[in-house]
């Protein structure tokens, strides 16, 4: 297992070098000009080369590749264009709680509805109960975020028009302003992990050592309890560890269209400002939390199921 995971470490090294080259490139080819985004009508010859030599700009690509690696090794992913004076790891600390308050909360609520309705769908495979909830469920898994949210908002305007009860449409600060933005994660996460919880218990459910254990005596309770729901929760597992990863991130679109202050919504703004060392900071940071996430769920692998072992 520590060579195991010695090896996983070394292997994020690269992981992260490369996911940095690669940003740090696309932002220094894609079009437009964030200095003379920040000049506006001010089109100094002399003042924009002064912003952009105080910015290192000016200077060789492979060396302003090596600066930027060696402070994001350190924590620093430079200062914000758009956001001048402002350290970007600072800009990132005000978005991530609020990424990870939403986010957090979507994922307890996903657990809670998805994995009882999974399992008690595939106890009962083929009764009406298990049609009803696969039928939603894929209903649900048709219907992209960006189509559901606008739904939600125009049903929940139309209570407010009527003067019935309604909730914030947009901003943050209370928790009526969580409703909303929760309600469409967790429909659009429930959707898919049912139907993974379904189809992983029925397949535990077929395994013979269930039908030893019932053999033996046991009641379906036991069964499901000591046998059933343990042996059936790595494919869980795995949807859960990236989950908790990208909630670091937020969502992007759900995040832009509730304006929310999370770094979903904070990379949308600087993608539309030319702020790249934002993004910079937010997609290697992403990075980094994929890789840990992933590195946790295979080890947790091991502790599920005592078959498997790293060697």
């Amino acid at each position: 297992m520590l060579r195991f995971v010695t090896t996983r470490l070394l292997n994020m090294v690269f992981v992260l070098v490369g996911v940095s080259l690669l940003t740090f490139l696309v932002g220094h080819l894609a079009p437009g000009d964030p200095i003379l985004i920040l000049l506006g009508n001010n089109k100094s010859p002399e003042l924009y080369a002064q912003i952009k030599a105080a910015y290192g700009l000016d200077r060789p690509f492979i060396e302003q590749f090596a600066k930027f690696a060696w402070r994001a090794l350190h924590g620093d992913f430079g200062l914000s264009y758009a956001q001048q004076g402002q350290a970007v790891t600072d800009i990132l600390a005000r978005g991530v709680p609020v990424s990870l308050q939403i986010g957090g909360l979507a994922l307890l609520c996903t657990l809670a509805v998805a994995v009882p309705l999974g399992t008690i769908a595939a106890v009962r495979s083929n009764t009406w109960f298990d049609n009803l909830i696969v039928s939603i469920a894929l209903a649900l898994y048709a219907v992209p975020n960006f189509i559901l949210a606008p739904l939600l908002l125009s049903v929940d305007i139309a209570l407010y028009r009527r003067g019935l009860p309604s909730l914030p449409v947009a901003g943050w600060g209370t928790p009526a302003h969580l409703v909303l933005p929760v309600l469409v994660y967790t429909l659009g996460s429930s959707a898919y992990l049912v139907r993974l919880t379904r189809n992983s218990v029925l397949e535990v459910l077929r395994e013979d050592y269930v039908r030893t254990a019932r053999a033996k005596g046991l009641s379906n309770r036991a069964v499901n309890a000591r046998h059933v729901v343990r042996n059936s929760l790595i494919p869980i597992v795995t949807y859960v560890g990236p989950s908790v990863a990208f909630l670091v991130s937020g969502s992007f679109v759900i995040e832009y269209m509730f304006a929310i202050p999370g770094i979903g919504y904070l990379a949308v703004q600087s993608l539309y400002q030319r702020d790249f060392p934002v993004v910079q900071g937010i997609t290697v940071s992403l990075a980094a939390a994929v890789v840990i996430m992933n590195l946790i769920t295979d080890i947790s692998y091991a502790i599920l199921d005592p078959r498997v072992r790293y060697g």
